[in-house]
C-alpha cells in the first residue's frame, strides 16, 4: 500500500513538474519581451526580464518617432475587412456543400483541398503580375493599395476554411431551414435568419484564426505595399529594427506589447465561442 502512495505521488509530481516547466517555457519569451519594452535602456546587450528602473520612455518614443499609430489602424483595418469577407464568402460556400447536391460538388470539395497545399509564397510572381495588371484599370485596388492586398488575403483563405465550416453546418438539423422554407422562406433567408446565428461559434473561430494571420503576416504584404505610411504592423517592426536592433531593441519590443494585447483581448472575448466551436464539427450528428 506504502508502495502504490509513494507510486502515485511520484506520478502526480512529474506530471505538475512537466506542466509547469512547459508554461515556464511558454511564458519565458513573452515575459522577457515585456521587460524590455519597460527597460529605458534602448540595447539588446542591456535587456533583462525585470529592469532596474522601468520606464515609459520606449513608448513614448514609439509614438513619436516613428509611424507606429498608421501601422497598427492599417493592420486592424487590414486584418479586420479580410477577416470578415473571408467568414462570410466561407460561411456561402460551406451553406452552399453542405445543404445543395448539384454537379461537381465533391470534385469541388477535393479542388479546394487540392489548392490549399501550395502556399502562397509560390505564386509571388503571378500575384505581383495581377495585381500590377489590375492597378493599370482600377488604380485603387492594383499593386501598392491595401484593397489589393485584402483581395491577395482572400484568395488563400477560403479553401480550407469552407472545409472547416462545412463539417459545423452538417452537424446543424436540415429539419430547422426546412421549416423556415415552408413557412415561405427563401433559401438566403434561411441561410441568414436560422444557420448563421447558429452557427455563431464556428464563426468566431474562423474569424479569430484569419485575423490573427492576417494580423502578423509579412511576406506577402513586403511586396505588396510600399510607403512607410502604408506598412502594416509586421512591416513597420521589421524596418523599424532592420540593421539597428541593437539600438531600437526596447522601443520594438514596446510595439510588439501592443500588438499582442489586441489579439490577447480578442481571445478573451471570444473564447467561449472559439471552445465551442473548435469541438462542435468534430463529430457529426
Amino acid at each position: 500500500m506504502a508502495y502504490k502512495r509513494r507510486s502515485w505521488w511520484a506520478r502526480a509530481f512529474l506530471r505538475n513538474f512537466l506542466a509547469w516547466l512547459a508554461i515556464a517555457f511558454a511564458l519565458f519569451p513573452a515575459a522577457f519581451v515585456l521587460g524590455t519594452s519597460f527597460n529605458p535602456v534602448n540595447s539588446l546587450s542591456a535587456t533583462r526580464i525585470i529592469p532596474r528602473h522601468p520606464s515609459l520612455s520606449n513608448y513614448v518614443r514609439l509614438f513619436s518617432e516613428t509611424s507606429f499609430a498608421a501601422w497598427f489602424l492599417n493592420t486592424v483595418k487590414i486584418a479586420g475587412i479580410s477577416a470578415i469577407l473571408s467568414v462570410f464568402f466561407c460561411a456561402l460556400g460551406a451553406y452552399a456543400f453542405s445543404r445543395f447536391r448539384f454537379r461537381g460538388r465533391r470534385a469541388g470539395l477535393l479542388m479546394l483541398l487540392l489548392v490549399q497545399t501550395f502556399p502562397q509564397s509560390l505564386a509571388m510572381v503571378a500575384i505581383y503580375r495581377i495585381l500590377l495588371k489590375i492597378g493599370h484599370y482600377l488604380p485603387w485596388a492594383g499593386l501598392g493599395t491595401h484593397p489589393g492586398l485584402i483581395l491577395v488575403y482572400l484568395g488563400g483563405s477560403i479553401g480550407f476554411n469552407t472545409w472547416f465550416m462545412k463539417g459545423y453546418f452538417d452537424t446543424i438539423p436540415r429539419s430547422l431551414e426546412e421549416s423556415a422554407l415552408v413557412d415561405g422562406a427563401t433559401h438566403f433567408q434561411a441561410f441568414w435568419r436560422i444557420i448563421l446565428p447558429l452557427a455563431r461559434p464556428i464563426l468566431a473561430v474562423v474569424f479569430v484564426i484569419q485575423f490573427i494571420t492576417f494580423y502578423s503576416e509579412y511576406l506577402i504584404a513586403s511586396f505588396v505595399l510600399k510607403g512607410d505610411k502604408s506598412y502594416t504592423l509586421a512591416l513597420g517592426l521589421y524596418y523599424l529594427i532592420n540593421e539597428h536592433y541593437r539600438d531600437r531593441w526596447g522601443i520594438f519590443a514596446a510595439g510588439a506589447v501592443i500588438g499582442a494585447g489586441l489579439v490577447l483581448l480578442i481571445f478573451y472575448a471570444l473564447q467561449s465561442q472559439i471552445v465551442s466551436g473548435l469541438t462542435g464539427g468534430a463529430v457529426k450528428e
